[in-house]
C-alpha cells in the first residue's frame, strides 16, 4: 500500500497535480487522473453473494469484470434514494480495475503540488483512513482518496468470489 508520503511528488519533481474529482454526499474527493480508466453512468450489475456490504456488485465492462464499490457504504453514509443516479469512476490499482460508485462527477482539477497537506486530525475517522491528504481550495477541501486503502478490505474477497 502506498502512503501519503510515497505517493506525493518529491520536492522539485512536479509542480502541478491533476485530480479527477467527485462528490459523495457533501464531501469533495479527488483521484490522481492517471489512475482513472474511465467515467460512466450507472451500469447494471450482478450481485455477489457473501461479498462485503460495500460491494454493490460486478459490472461487465466490455468483457472486463469490474467490482463496484459503493462509496456511501464505504464511508458509512446513508444510502442514496435513487441508486440508479450513481456514477461510476473506474480506477486502476495494479492489475485490477475497480468502479467507485459516487453521487456526482466533478471536473479535472489542477492543483499546485506544494499545497498538499497531511490528513487533518479533525476529519471523521472513516474519511481520514481513506485519504492521503488534502488541498485547501478557495471554498472547500479536496480530499485526495487513497485507492489502495479504499479497496483493500474488499479486493481479496471479490477476487475469491469470481473464481
Amino acid at each position: 500500500m502506498q502512503t501519503a508520503a510515497s505517493s506525493m511528488p518529491a520536492a522539485g519533481t512536479e509542480t502541478v497535480r491533476q485530480y479527477t474529482t467527485f462528490h459523495v454526499d457533501n464531501l469533495f474527493f479527488g483521484v490522481d487522473v492517471l489512475k482513472v480508466q474511465e467515467v460512466l453512468r450507472y451500469q447494471g450489475m450482478t450481485r455477489v453473494p457473501l461479498a462485503p456490504p460495500v460491494v454493490r456488485g460486478l459490472i461487465n465492462l466490455r468483457g472486463q469484470i469490474v467490482t463496484a464499490i459503493d462509496m456511501r457504504r464505504r464511508l458509512k453514509l446513508e444510502p442514496r434514494d435513487d441508486p440508479s443516479a450513481l456514477m461510476n469512476i473506474v480506477v486502476r490499482f495494479g492489475e485490477e480495475a475497480v468502479s467507485l460508485l459516487v453521487d456526482e462527477i466533478g471536473d479535472v482539477l489542477e492543483v499546485e503540488a506544494d499545497r498538499f497537506e497531511r490528513r487533518p486530525d479533525n476529519v471523521d475517522a472513516e474519511i481520514r483512513d481513506l485519504i492521503q491528504g488534502i488541498y485547501k481550495l478557495n471554498e472547500r477541501l479536496l480530499l485526495v482518496l487513497d485507492i489502495g486503502k479504499t479497496i483493500a478490505p474488499v479486493a481479496g474477497e471479490v477476487r475469491g468470489a469470481r473464481k
